[in-house]
């Protein structure tokens, strides 16, 4: 098999009788399927649990653990990971086939087989299993794309408001101190303009990793827009707040960023609002405050940290910072 050929679909057959097994496992291998064999239901359930099953045939009247049972406890397991079961029963066995179908199985194949009909029946439970891994899968990309900004992998602007939200509410019930941090790369246009938007696009990229790396696991990570990022720090005062922005300024200016062997030197402009202050009172006010206090850092010259307060600014002196 190549790296381009999808793997091959694996079938669990699970059925008592050796004859019955023998002839599935060669029919469907013989048509370039995996199988595996089991003889019995606890077996099956066993082998589930490992993951990588795509269709199961299984028998109805086994010892032990029955194939209603076995039908029932499989699905239960599959809830979120959908994997089809096919019935194999007599045709004289109908109770237990309609009993089966009632508790979640998809399809049923009768004995003795028709190799063709049984081959179709396997067929059309393998797309659909496949039709429904591709829709989760599409519905997870989607979902993702609603709370990730694609070129950074960070919150995108949407999202970061509603855990804004979430972490304000939160401080505001428990009077917790609440921190935002917005982050400018300074002269950003340059990089477009200079090298061409592919190089802004990486210089993007590795900010927000750099950003990632900084900041401790609660903390909320989102690209605001353009060049511009925010952080939002919960149950975080002004010193810690001080700490993580200085934390920031230094991963991202401390050593150069590196594209198709080219350096390029990358500084930010941090501005940080704490919550609660004497003109910080909302959620708004908090976001409106790290704005000027980004402001102010960039007058003053870029490559430096603002703390927004009430009666001025607080600043960091500007110097390189150490690797």
């Amino acid at each position: 098999m190549t790296d381009s050929q999808p793997p091959r679909p694996l079938l669990l057959v699970v059925d008592d009788d050796r004859v019955t097994r023998e002839f599935l496992g060669g029919l469907l291998r013989g048509n370039g399927l995996n199988v595996e064999i089991v003889e019995h239901g606890q077996a099956a359930v066993d082998r589930l649990a490992r993951g990588g099953v795509d269709l199961i045939l299984l028998d109805i009247i086994m010892p032990g653990l029955s194939g209603v049972d076995t039908c029932r406890l499989l699905k239960t397991m599959t809830q979120d990971a959908f994997v089809p079961v096919m019935l194999v029963t007599a045709k004289s066995d109908m109770d237990s086939r309609i009993e089966g179908l009632r508790i979640g199985a998809d399809d049923y194949v009768c004995k003795p087989f028709d190799e063709r009909e049984l081959l179709a029946r396997v067929g059309n439970m393998l797309r659909l299993k496949q039709m429904h891994d591709d829709v989760t899968n599409a519905k997870a990309r989607l979902e993702k794309l609603a709370v990730q900004d694609e070129l950074t992998g960070l919150y995108n602007y949407r999202y970061l408001h509603t855990r804004l939200n979430e972490e304000f509410k939160r401080a505001e019930r428990y009077r917790d101190p609440l921190a935002c941090a917005m982050i400018d790369i300074d002269h950003f246009k340059g990089f477009n303009d200079s090298f061409g938007h592919h190089v802004g696009d990486r210089v993007l990229a590795e900010v927000a990793a750099r950003l990632r790396k900084a900041v401790r696991e609660i903390d909320v990570v989102a690209r605001y827009g353009g060049e511009e990022f925010l952080l939002v720090l919960p149950s975080t005062h002004f010193t810690g707040a001080l700490t993580v922005a200085d934390r920031v300024w230094r991963g991202v200016g401390g050593e150069p960023v590196v594209i198709e062997g080219q350096s390029y030197t990358v500084t930010i402009s941090v501005g940080v609002a704490l919550y609660p202050s004497r003109d910080v009172k909302s959620k708004d006010q908090l976001i409106k405050a790290a704005d000027r206090a980004l402001y102010q850092a960039k007058d003053d010259g870029r490559d430096r940290i603002c703390v927004f307060q009430h009666q001025g600014y607080i600043y960091r002196p500007a110097s390189p910072p150490e690797a």
